[in-house]
């Protein structure tokens, strides 16, 4: 039940983010605010219609945000996924890198500047033999 209930919030979730994502979203949402602060304007500015605005808009920025680190975090694990399946497909690559991204902060650095190091040699390498 548990785990049907989570597929279902996160197929909800990917769906929120498809449909806030497009362009007529961004345009029918400013014209519902547009329309609210004219009607605002026209009533005098109501400090209960401002805290209504307020506590909607605050609850809808909240969900979206939830929507969206949802919906990048799916897509960085897809990926991830689709990285180590290429290090491990290529024998000259290093095993080594599979899940790198829940190693130690120390193994992280070191292998930052192994990789700095195998760039600048590679530099200067091309530099040397155009010369």
């Amino acid at each position: 039940m548990h785990s049907a209930l989570r597929q279902r919030m996160s197929r909800v979730f990917q769906r929120l983010d498809e449909i806030m994502s497009h362009v007529a979203t961004a345009a029918i949402v400013s014209f519902v605010l547009i329309t609210f602060i004219v009607s605002l304007a026209f009533e005098g500015f109501p400090s209960r219609w401002q805290m209504g605005f307020s506590t909607v808009s605050n609850a809808v920025v909240i969900m979206l945000l939830f929507a969206l680190k949802h919906t990048q975090d799916r897509q960085q694990t897809a990926l991830q996924l689709k990285l180590d399946e290429l290090i491990r497909s290529s024998p000259a690559a290093d095993d080594h890198l599979v899940q790198i991204e829940r190693a130690e902060e120390k193994e992280l650095v070191e292998r930052v500047r192994d990789q700095i190091e195998v760039h600048e040699s590679l530099r200067s390498d091309s530099s040397v033999d155009k010369q």
